[in-house]
Order: C-alpha cells, then structure tokens, then sequence
C-alpha cells in the first residue's frame, strides 16, 4: 500500500477514534483544530501534500482527500447536534432558555423605519431634538414672534411660562440644527419625534402626537424640489396609485406655503368619518424656508434657499394600517402590538 493511502487511512482511524472519545463541546473544538486547522490540521496538511505529487497521484489521491474532509466535516456537524441537544435536556437552571416571542414593533415605528429608510436613500440625514423646548428654537426662529395666535396658551402646553414648553412641532429641530451648522451647508435631514399640543381628542387629534419633519438648505432650491420629494415619498409608502392634491396655505415658517392632502384610503375620496367627509385627508404642511427663518439661523437667504416640510405621522400610520381612531395607537391595544 502506497504512502499517501497509508496516511489517509492513518488518519480516519485516529480520527474516528478521537470522535468518539470526544463528549464536551471543548473536546469537538479540539478535534476539529486537529485536524482541520487552517494552519496545521493534520487534514489540512495532507492536502498541502497533494502538491508535490504526479499529475497521476493528484488525481487519485485528491478526490480521496476530499472525501475525507468532507466526510470529518460531516461527522464533527453530527457530533456537535448531539452534545449540543443534551446539554439543552440537562437540568442546569444557569443555562439560558429559550427566547419566547414578544410581539412586533408598534404600527408607528414601522412606518417610521419605512420611511427613513427611504430618505436615508435619497441623502437624508435622520436628526433628533429635545421635546423639551424654549420659545426661541419653538416659535421666534420660525418667523412666530411673541403674540402670534399659534404661542397661545389654548394651543401650547407651557411648562414654565414664557419660554420653557412642550414642543408643538419638530419644526424646533429644523432650527436647532440649521442654527448650529449654518456654516455646513448644504443640508438634508428629516426629523421623526413626538409633539405636544393642547387638543380635545377625538378620531383625529390627540394632545400628543408624531410629526416627521425634513427640510432641504441648498443653492437653488425651488419648490418643484419639494414637489418632488414629496409626490415620490407617497407613492413609495402607498404605493403609484396614491392621489394627492397640492393646495397653497399660509404657515408662517415658509413663503409660499403648501398644504397637501391624500385621497382618503378608506372611502377613496367619496366621504366617511374619518376624513369628515371631505374625500381627502390632510397629512402635511410645507413650503419653501422663509427668509426671516433662514436669516434668524444665521444663513444668507440670498445664497441659499431650502424647502421645509411636517407631516401628521399618526394619520398616515392610520391611513397605512386601516386604523379609523388615532386614540387607539396609544391605548395599549394588543391588537395593534
């Protein structure tokens, strides 16, 4: 019998042998460094070996080899099924179980993975803020001076008055962060984050709700741009039939201002309850920056131009997942968790 045979069945009798014997997890790892160490497994050097052979050796002795491989491969998997399943029979109480389920994300934070996934793809940068907020950042930076009807109290939840409140929007982000990298421009960032507002709840409204802010700082900005981005995120969420209608409205943060609304997915625009029998839902107000924005965040307004959005994120999961009351998202209804 030829050397190289001599030393193939060598080793798939030690080997055998050493499986056997081989009844911790420890022990298996030991074996298979043995012999199938990428450096000095004994397997793996017989292999290295084929390339001094002859052309007609190699052919013989290399399918050999393989199977060989193959075949400790094999047995080591099977080996470490069985220890493996005993150690999860024993009765050791320090070993970890089991991870049971534990339900799914709630509706909200799936729509805003969805969709900040979808802006990260078009350059966004996904930002944060404080809920905490001061009337700088909250109202001033955002062209609402002191006395303008959206600072009244019937609307704003003051925790200490005149300056420290509950943020009514995630507009406050767009300005913190155009304040602090006004230097850095152009920017991209959307904002997803929660909103306080002093509202009587009904199917609609809640005193606390989510908004999704993204604004745009660049040189050149129109608001086609706007147009844009925003008919391309609808039709990514609801898919290409989705139906919107781009109406001019005042917001004093933006000139001009642009509200939009989307054909009621529940009745799809014929009238129901939960579009107050309208046909369309309203999901958003945008607009291009308004030059006293850009200029109260230290930006040159006649460099630079951007586009600004907040949409009620409630009312698109809602819109999303079927959901006809937006009290329900926040009333710890297993169904929608």
């Amino acid at each position: 019998m030829k050397p190289m045979q001599n030393k193939i069945d060598t080793i798939k009798n030690t080997f055998i042998a050493d499986l056997v014997a081989a009844a911790t997890l420890e022990a298996l790892e030991a074996i298979r460094i043995k012999y199938l160490g990428k450096s000095k497994g004994e397997t793996t050097l017989l292999l290295k070996e084929l390339q001094s052979l002859s052309l007609d050796d190699k052919k013989h002795y290399g399918p050999l080899l393989n199977q060989l491989k193959h075949y400790q491969e094999s047995e080591l998997e099977n080996k470490y099924k069985i220890l493996n399943s005993e150690i999860k029979n024993e009765t050791d109480l320090t070993i970890p179980g089991t991870p049971r389920p534990v339900g799914h994300l709630h509706p909200t934070s799936v729509v805003i993975r969805e969709m900040n996934e979808f802006f990260r793809y078009h350059g966004f940068s996904i930002g944060e803020g404080p809920e905490i907020e001061n009337a700088d950042y909250n109202f001033r930076r955002l062209n609402l001076p002191e006395g303008h009807p959206a600072t009244d109290l019937q609307d704003t939840l003051f925790i200490k008055e005149p300056d420290i409140l509950l943020r009514t929007h995630t507009s406050s982000v767009e300005t913190r962060i155009l304040s602090a990298y006004h230097d850095k421009l152009p920017l991209r960032v959307v904002v997803p984050g929660k909103c306080y507002r002093n509202e009587t709840g009904n199917a609609t409204n809640n005193s606390f709700f989510y908004q999704y802010q993204g604004f745009v700082v660049d040189k050149g900005i129109t608001i086609q741009h706007l147009k844009d981005v925003l008919t391309k995120f609808h039709q990514f969420l609801f898919g290409k039939d989705v139906v919107l209608r781009f109406r001019y409205k005042y917001y004093p943060e933006v000139s001009p201002g642009m509200g939009v609304d989307m054909q009621c997915q529940f009745c799809k625009g014929v009238g129901c309850g939960v579009c107050k029998y309208r046909g369309y839902i309203e999901v958003l107000g945008s607009g291009m920056i308004h030059y006293n924005t850009l200029l109260a965040c230290g930006i040159d307004p006649d460099i630079y131009t951007g586009f600004a959005w907040g949409m009620g994120l409630d009312r698109l999961v809602m819109s999303k997942f079927g959901i006809t009351d937006i009290r329900k998202l926040y009333s710890g209804d297993i169904v929608y968790l």
